[in-house]
């Protein structure tokens, strides 16, 4: 059973035009029982065949269907083509338009003519018996199963899109929830990361000192530089044993460790960190000025870092329909940056001060980044609407 239901998905058209064949053959057993000349049976043949058509094709080409159905009832009023099983074709497409998710225009028109359907046929083949009381009765009656077939269909239609909306909102709120979580760990990271640097920092600080310690007195107080040596070893042990804590925190959650070690990215990367961001959605337009050379790593690493942090936030805060523009420039003495996008700048407006994502992280993680290579940094929305990051990074760090 399911496999016959999956292949009555899988072919609308061909289901239709099957039952198309079934009502064309049914009207025109009809049409052969007419008494010859008591209506031209060309004519009922030919409607009967169109109103066929109007079957076989209403999932395909609706509006038009509903449009030669009119056009097939206004022809048996003027040929004098009496009721017949062919008509069936109407409530189907007074049905089919309805539930489409067309313009609304065309649903009321398939409404209206199922409305007045029954009272033209009447009017045009009025029933003798049973006076005006029973014509109206056959009247309303038949008017009857047109209101119910536009009723489920425009119900099916709002049905339809119910559904479609709420998987719609499903799927927003999943995408929401997982970028939530991405956002919390890579805080969460970020400050682990700091928390790491403070105590590599402070470690190796107390170690400098000591080692200097040592050194000047080594000779003169043997004692002295025996203890300072000590201070070093425990410091030392110390802070490894600080280091693989927190690494190991940083490293939960990665992919398995393949056993090699995965290069830092470089300006050579940004282009495809630029397709990535392209194939989520967001108009980018990179250029190249000057002539590419090899760089100093950490001038590498923060170009990419700086790029990046600004495209996410161009497609978190700038709105669906921003765009963003990449410009590097290679300097005599240096590396600039150039970011832009058309986005909401409102909002951009918040990085500085901590409001836009809630954290304020993303400006400050940059200027922290371009301070530690001696560059400099300008963020600010642009004069005609958007967000605007220009970044110099030197060869050299600044002494």
């Amino acid at each position: 059973m399911q496999r016959l239901y999956d292949f009555i998905r899988r072919h609308p058209t061909g289901v239709d035009t099957f039952w198309a064949v079934v009502l064309f053959g049914f009207s025109m057993l009809w049409v052969i029982d007419v008494p010859i000349g008591a209506q031209p049976q060309w004519s009922a043949g030919f409607i009967v065949l169109l109103l066929s058509v109007v079957v076989a094709l209403r999932r395909r080409m609706p509006v038009k269907m509903l449009i030669l159905a009119a056009l097939m009832g206004a022809a048996q009023l003027a040929l004098d083509v009496d009721v017949n099983p062919g008509d069936f074709a109407m409530l189907v497409i007074i049905y089919t338009v309805a539930a489409h998710d067309g313009a609304r225009w065309t649903s009321r028109l398939a409404l209206a003519g199922g409305l007045s359907a029954a009272t033209l046929a009447q009017l045009r083949w009025p029933e003798v018996e049973g006076g005006v009381g029973g014509r109206i009765f056959v009247t309303i009656f038949m008017t009857v199963p047109f209101a119910l077939a536009w009723v489920l269909g425009d119900s099916i239609r709002t049905r339809r899109a119910y559904f479609a909306q709420l998987e719609e909102r499903a799927t927003r709120l999943e995408k929401e929830r997982e970028a939530q979580a991405k956002v919390a760990v890579a805080a969460e990271r970020a400050r682990i990361a700091r928390e790491l640097h403070d105590v590599v920092a402070h470690n190796v600080s107390v170690m400098v000192v000591q080692a200097d310690g040592a050194a000047y007195v080594l000779d003169a107080a043997p004692d002295q530089a025996k203890q300072a040596l000590e201070t070093i070893s425990s410091t030392g042990r110390q802070a490894l044993a600080e280091m693989r804590r927190l690494l190991g925190v940083l490293r939960t959650g990665d992919a398995p460790e393949s056993g090699e070690y995965v290069p830092q990215p470089d300006v050579q990367q940004i282009e495809d960190l630029v397709e990535q961001v392209r194939r989520a959605g967001l108009t980018v337009d990179f250029k190249i000025e000057g002539t590419p050379r090899p760089l100093p790593s950490g001038v590498e690493l923060t170009a990419y870092r700086i790029v990046q942090e600004a495209l996410t936030n161009t497609r978190k805060h700038g709105g669906p329909e921003a765009g963003a523009s990449v410009r590097l420039v290679y300097f005599d003495d240096g590396l600039g940056l150039l970011v832009e996008d058309d986005g909401r700048g409102s909002a951009h407006e918040l990085y500085e001060d901590g409001g836009a994502d809630g954290k304020g992280h993303g400006m400050i993680g940059m200027r922290e980044r371009v301070g530690m290579v001696g560059g400099t940094l300008d963020a600010g929305p642009r004069p005609g609407g958007g967000f605007r990051i220009s970044a110099l990074l030197p060869l050299k760090p600044a002494h």
